[in-house]
């Protein structure tokens, strides 16, 4: 078993702390190449991690990580060198902070701009019970967008409880947020007091020599140097910066510095996406999160499917009906090009826009243009959307408007685990009045259910889509247009009524097949519609015996138990079983080992259908 750090960091000298840095890069590099991973904001934030185990103790001073995809080098210095190697496999080391994995992680945190706010919680349960230590919060640019911050902010600048807040400025695409913060800290400059003092200044310049000119300019790139810390200072923090996130000796210097003030104090920094490994290094979105890859080339090993993907099916779909209809506008949340919205943000910028990590904000602006008139598509994982639950209810819901979401990455997503997994917008929005709920079952029906989502004026629409692909192979069945409260029978049998919805209907064409080797002979359904169900239903379950119920989401407030009340409503008394996900946070790993150790395999799902069968005494 490996020994890192070979000694304690308290022990290293400057040139030791360097070569460490290397060696956690080395050692990144190898395992994310190998199991792929978040790579270039980790890489870049690893002298920031060295110098917070340098100058704090973690086990005496929280370290809390936003969002944690960039702690890697945390996990390496924490006990977990050799573990490491199974990172994001199934049973092994996660690719976020997970207190039940190692006492060092102090939250889990998938989903970003929590950080300040449980350092001011940690804070205040310091500050009770009067230790002397204070939280290390790391945090991305990027989350600097989400409102949340602010709100911690707030209340940290008026209580003033000591804590250390790193600030990993990397320049990533989260510069277009920091944008608009530097554009509302320019009005500072424009104040009459301060352009008072700044002419004062330029003309007893002017008296001096031409030599002087040079001093002018940089006395006013100087001022302007100091506005990112306006905002901070004026909420009662204390700022300092910027300072180069990869120079160790300022770092630690900087460091021990907002140890003694004994208050808030914010450090910003500088760094690479990339550090390290030339290749990646930049603002390159495609380096944030990769699978395997070469290392010498950089090249991905796992050669892209000739198959669009979902997320390719629904902007090559959306653009088509952005370049025929001008009132089609979108918006996404930090997530342009895992939604697929990138190249029509470059192509309508004044119709597609990437508000940062602002789920929130993205819903309530929609929500306005769609009162307006326009036809607007909300591009968002599942995961994230559930940010935006209070805005979807009160903003969208209660108002009625005609809002599309396009829910990516539904169901299972593997790698990332139980904080990005998508499984609960069935239940979030179907509770909510007046909301349409429908999922397509390949890439052909996707198509439709975008085209049937831009046409659709009289409520708010929502529709899923996976990460990968569909379970059902492309042109299994007939691809027919979306009618509101139509479902769609595929296999019309007797008996055993096998029901899909979305991704769910591949896994009922398994078992459909499976069925019909062993004599039996099912309906095969595509529900469609999960809100309202299709009218269609109640027949259905009326000349069948028994049902079963396929989609890719929780059963609790699953499509299962909408169909369940839907069956008490009816009066409609017969066995009806759901094989969607038990009630429980889905770990990371590779989908087929999560479907496998839940239950969902093909194989797994043929058995459990079959001893309910056996059960009720239904033969072939």
């Amino acid at each position: 078993m490996a020994v890192f750090p070979p000694k304690p960091l308290k022990q290293m000298e400057l040139a030791e702390l360097e070569n460490l840095c290397a060696s956690i890069r080395a050692r990144i590099l190898e395992i994310v190449s190998q199991n792929g991973g978040h790579l270039s904001s980790t890489l870049g934030a690893v002298e920031l991690i060295v110098a917070m185990h340098y100058v704090f103790d973690y086990t005496k001073s929280p370290f809390i990580f936003d969002v944690s995809h960039q702690a890697y080098a945390h996990k390496l210095l924490t006990g977990r060198y050799d573990e490491f190697a199974s990172l994001r496999k199934f049973g092994g080391v996660s690719g976020f902070c997970k207190p039940s994995e190692s006492s060092a992680d102090y939250f889990v945190a998938g989903h970003s701009s929590t950080s300040i706010s449980l350092g001011v919680g940690a804070a205040k349960a310091m500050a009770l019970r009067n230790e002397r230590e204070m939280p290390i919060v790391l945090i991305g640019d990027g989350s600097m967008s989400a409102g949340l911050v602010y709100e911690a902010l707030n209340e940290l600048g008026d209580r003033k409880y000591p804590m250390l807040i790193i600030l990993n400025d990397n320049e990533m695409s989260i510069a277009k947020p920091i944008g608009a913060i530097s554009k509302h800290l320019s009005q500072i400059i424009s104040h009459p007091m301060y352009q008072s003092f700044r002419n004062f200044t330029k003309k007893w310049l002017e008296k001096m020599p031409d030599s002087a000119t040079y001093l002018a300019k940089r006395f006013e790139e100087s001022l302007k140097l100091i506005t990112p810390g306006i905002l901070f200072e004026e909420m009662g923090i204390d700022y300092i910066g910027p300072v180069d996130g990869h120079n160790l000796s300022d770092l630690i210097f900087c460091f021990k510095r907002a140890q003694d003030l004994g208050r808030p104090v914010i450090v910003h920094t500088q760094t690479i996406k990339g550090k390290g490994y030339e290749i990646a290094e930049g603002p390159y979105e495609k380096w944030h999160g990769v699978g395997a890859f070469d290392l010498q080339t950089g090249q991905a090993l796992k050669k892209p499917s000739p198959k669009p993907t979902p997320t390719q099916v629904y902007a090559s779909t959306l653009a088509h009906l952005a370049s025929i209809d001008e009132k089609v506008v979108g918006i996404t949340a930090a997530m342009p090009g895992g939604t697929g919205l990138g190249e029509l943000i470059d192509t309508y910028p004044n119709r597609f826009w990437d508000v940062g990590i602002a789920e929130q904000h993205s819903v309530t602006s929609m929500a306005a243009m769609a009162k307006e008139g326009f036809i607007p598509f909300v591009s968002i994982y599942s995961t994230f959307l559930q940010r935006a639950f209070d805005q979807i209810i009160h903003d969208v819901g209660i108002m009625g408007v005609p809002v599309r979401f396009s829910i990516d990455r539904a169901g299972i997503v593997g790698e990332d685990g139980e904080t990005h997994q998508g499984l609960f917008d069935i239940a979030y929005l179907r509770m909510i009045p007046g909301f349409v709920l429908f999922a397509p079952r390949d890439n052909a029906t996707l198509k439709l259910a975008i085209e049937f989502a831009y046409k659709f004026s009289s409520a708010p629409c929502a529709y899923r889509y996976p990460r990968n692909a569909f379970c059902l192979e492309e042109d299994s069945y007939e691809a027919r247009e979306f009618v509101l409260g139509e479902l769609e029978i595929l296999r019309q049998g007797e008996q055993i009524a096998l029901i899909g919805y979305g991704n769910g209907v591949g896994r009922a064409d398994q078992v459909y097949h499976a069925l019909c080797a062993l004599g039996f002979s099912p309906s095969l359904i595509d529900l469609r519609f999960c809100k309202p169900l299709p009218e269609g239903l109640e027949s259905i379950l009326r000349t069948h015996k028994i049902a079963f119920v396929f989609s890719d989401s929780y059963i609790d407030g699953g499509v299962g138990g909408a169909i369940l009340e839907y069956a008490s409503a009816h009066d409609v008394l017969m066995p009806l079983y759901s094989l969607e996900l038990e009630s429980t946070f889905v770990p990371h790993g590779d989908t087929k080992s999560i479907e496998s150790s839940l239950h969902l395999s093909p194989e797994a799902l043929v058995a459990r259908v079959l001893a309910k069968l056996e059960c009720h005494k239904i033969t072939p």
